[in-house]
C-alpha cells in the first residue's frame, strides 16, 4: 500500500511558544474529512506502541517532504478526542525557523498525518472508517483536509472554539449532502 496523507487544521489550543514548542491535535476521531474518511478511536494505538518498543519516533516534516525534517515530536498520543502531538521546531535549521515564523504569523495553520491504512471498512454512508493505521509522520502543511480541527491561538476561549467547530461541522455536512445530489 502507498503512503497516504490526512490533513487537519491545528486544533484546540495549538500554540507555538517562544521556544518553538508546538502542540495540538493532528487528527480528530469520528470527524468526516474532505476525502470522506473517518478515523476511529484506537486507530493509532498499535502503531504508537510499536514505535515505542522499537525506540523510534513519529517524524516531524515540512509539507510531507522526507528531505525536510523541521523538528521532533516529543509526545504523540491518543486521547478521547484524537491524536495529540507536542514537539519542538528546530530553529537551528533554516526550514525550522521558517516553519516557526509562518506558524506564529498564522500563515501555516495545518497538520497532516502520513500513514498506511492497515484496516478500514466502509460504513452505510459510504465513508471509509479507518480502524488501524501505521503512523509514519506528522507534517506542518498549508492546506489541511479536516477543517474542524483548527488553529487556536494562545489564550483562545475553548467554548468559542467548540462553537466554531460546530458551525464548521454543519457546513461540512451540508456540503457533503449537496455533493451527493
Amino acid at each position: 500500500m502507498d503512503l497516504e496523507h490526512k490533513f487537519a487544521r491545528f486544533g484546540d489550543g495549538l500554540s507555538v511558544a517562544e521556544d518553538a514548542v508546538i502542540e495540538g491535535y493532528a487528527s480528530l476521531f469520528g470527524q468526516v474529512d474532505q476525502g470522506s474518511d473517518v478515523v476511529q478511536k484506537g486507530a493509532y494505538r498499535g502503531s504508537l506502541d510499536g514505535l515505542k518498543v522499537a525506540g523510534q519516533r513519529v517524524k516531524m516534516l515540512w509539507q510531507h517532504d522526507p528531505a525536510q525534517p523541521i523538528g521532533v515530536w516529543d509526545e504523540v498520543r491518543e486521547d478521547d478526542r484524537g491524536l495529540w502531538v507536542k514537539g519542538r521546531l528546530l530553529e537551528s535549521t533554516q526550514k525550522g525557523r521558517e516553519a516557526a515564523e509562518l506558524t506564529r504569523a498564522g500563515a501555516i495553520d495545518g497538520l497532516s498525518i502520513g500513514y498506511r491504512t492497515k484496516r478500514a471498512v466502509k460504513n452505510d454512508k459510504g465513508q471509509r472508517v479507518l480502524i488501524e493505521l501505521e503512523l509514519w509522520e506528522v507534517s506542518l502543511v498549508t492546506f489541511p483536509m479536516l477543517p474542524s480541527a483548527r488553529v487556536a491561538a494562545k489564550g483562545t476561549d475553548p467554548d468559542v472554539d467548540d462553537t466554531w467547530r460546530s458551525i464548521v461541522e454543519v457546513f461540512d455536512h451540508a456540503r457533503q449532502e449537496l455533493a451527493r445530489t
